[in-house]
């Protein structure tokens, strides 16, 4: 893989990690996501 493809592919790695992170800041959000989840059993 060339240099350009890992920086890109790094960059993009990043970035999804930030917006998951970001979304588990809204308490709303993981409860939903829990009750989601619990409500499977």
């Amino acid at each position: 893989m060339r240099r350009g493809h890992r920086v890109i592919a790094g960059l993009l790695v990043a970035a999804v990690l930030a917006a998951v992170f970001a979304a588990y800041l809204s308490p709303h959000l993981a409860v939903d996501l829990a009750n989601r989840l619990w409500a499977c059993f």
